[in-house]
């Protein structure tokens, strides 16, 4: 594509020709090729303009940066390479990437799904109901990139909310493949960074607020007030008014919204009450415009009752009927990860669920126990990559839930893991309970929760992994908890067989 910088009313100064070919978008000095345009971003840990240079060399015909001096300096030295100045590099890149990408999401519906827990399972149950009704319905989230029949192979740049490049480059994709919608996750951060900059979104969705982040936003406030602004770029809105947030949307939004809640006293617009959980899903009442209608979901607990909500409404914003909509519910697809439950190994009912924040622990604890068995072993950790004042919570929420709890790490990043692990042991009453364990990795605080099992007991084990990974120093390590569990139980039939048995 040939790129006119004097066109774009963001570039306040271009230097030499202003008139290049771009057959690329990056903004990482590596992955350069020849005619690619280079966004100097400034990062948390790096500085974009410390490799122009690198960009260059590699091929970049396009350079573009916040930093006067070292662009005008660059400049001169590459005559044969185009330099636009700009004053906000993120909005910069969003804005590039829409006209790069010739404008993909105003070919496709778009719907965000923002809150602190949900999220992912939000945005897999409006995949299922939507592309079920009729409106193929791709997905962007934690669990990867999904078009309406299968998963697109894309290495993502960051675990939840793709930067803008990436993100239009799916949408392009997404509509080339034929896709009507996409649902996304759009996380706070993502906000505050503008990846989502320059989109209207067909549809907003708010799952629900808790503390979290507050390592990136430092206060509740701040984290709060970026996910309000997803509603700012939105046209209708799908709300659960049972928190603050909600409720303060209520009042925010001008837009088409619909409300939810699990309180049939609440005057929301969708109502879920009288659920009853068994081992095939939740039978629940929907109540809608004061007419009750009986459905049979498949989705585990009265949190996952909430999400389908959010899921129902947004189809109902997307013109389906309820009479459409209500039969699909008992065959919508669980996401990978959540409430996810394995059966076929030695008698015992394995969840794993991403539950990573106190408020979503508490939710599936409280799930996890209506489902029938013998002792309960609960995984709980300390995020190394996230807020350390979260992990004593996560502590005071499990004790007294579980008849063992493992206390290991997920993604400790630059920190010691035994740091992790003590930071969490701080939010116990008693420390020194005996049916409290230790581990610093995940892995062995799997195999741990599968030690301390027995056939009948339920095992829960929470947060996860960030696209089957384990961040360690800036490095992702190959993790699977599926895996490990199929090996732990594969080892322990071997050593129930005759042979064993006589050796011992």
């Amino acid at each position: 594509m040939l790129i006119h910088l004097n066109e774009f009313s963001f570039i306040t100064a271009y230097y030499n020709d202003p008139v290049k070919q771009v057959t690329h978008i990056s903004y990482d000095s590596r992955q350069i090729k020849k005619d690619s345009a280079f966004f100097c971003m400034k990062g948390e840990h790096s500085n974009g303009h410390h490799h122009l240079e690198e960009a260059v060399l590699n091929g970049a015909s396009v350079i573009i940066g916040t930093d006067q001096k070292l662009i005008e300096r660059a400049a001169a030295r590459y005559p044969d390479c185009s330099f636009g100045l700009v004053e906000d590099d993120r909005e910069a890149l969003a804005q590039f990437s829409i006209h790069f990408y010739r404008e993909p999401d105003r070919k496709i519906k778009t719907i965000g799904v923002t809150g602190t827990n949900g999220k992912t399972t939000v945005a897999a149950f409006v995949k299922s109901l939507l592309t079920q009704c009729g409106i193929k319905t791709g997905s962007i989230g934690t669990n990867g990139i999904f078009s309406s029949q299968e998963e697109i192979v894309y290495k993502k740049s960051t675990p939840t909310t793709p930067e803008a490049s990436d993100l239009h480059a799916i949408f392009s994709e997404l509509v080339n493949r034929q896709n009507d919608a996409v649902v996304m996750e759009v996380s706070s951060i993502a906000i505050d960074q503008k990846r989502v900059a320059g989109i209207e979104f067909d549809t907003a969705i708010h799952t629900n607020i808790s503390t979290e982040h507050l390592e990136y936003h430092k206060t509740f406030a701040r984290y709060k007030e970026a996910k309000m602004k997803l509603f700012d770029q939105a046209h209708t809105a799908v709300v659960n008014i049972d928190d603050e947030m909600g409720r303060d949307l209520v009042e925010r939004f001008t837009g088409d919204l619909i409300t939810c809640s699990l309180d049939r006293h609440s005057g929301a617009d969708l109502i879920a009450d009288n659920c009853h959980v068994s081992e095939e899903g939740t039978m629940f009442e929907l109540i809608v415009n004061g007419q009750s209608y009986l459905v049979n979901s498949s989705v585990y607990g009265n949190y996952n009752v909430h999400n389908l909500l959010s899921a129902i409404g947004t189809a109902l914003h997307h013109g389906l009927e309820l009479n459409e909509i209500i039969p699909v519910l008992k065959n919508i697809e669980n996401p990978k990860g959540r409430f996810q439950v394995i059966e076929q190994y030695g008698g015992r009912k394995i969840i794993i669920d991403y539950a990573h924040t106190p408020v979503a622990l508490n939710s599936l604890l409280i799930e996890a126990k209506k489902l029938p068995h013998n002792n309960m072993i609960a995984m709980i950790a300390g995020i190394g990559i996230r807020d350390f004042n979260k992990m004593p919570k996560m502590a005071g929420t499990a004790e007294g839930q579980a008849d063992s709890i493992i206390v290991t790490v997920d993604h400790p990043g630059d920190h010691d893991p035994q740091k992790v692990v003590d930071q969490v042991m701080t939010g116990f009453k008693n420390p020194y309970d005996q049916s409290i364990f230790t581990s610093l990795t995940r892995k062995e605080g799997v195999l741990k929760a599968l030690a301390q099992s027995e056939e009948g007991d339920v095992i829960l084990l929470t947060s996860g992994c960030i696209n089957g990974a384990q961040i360690v120093k800036g490095e992702y390590i190959p993790h699977s908890d599926e895996t490990i569990i199929k090996d732990y139980f594969e080892r322990l039939e071997k050593t129930k067989s005759p042979g064993i048995e006589q050796c011992k």
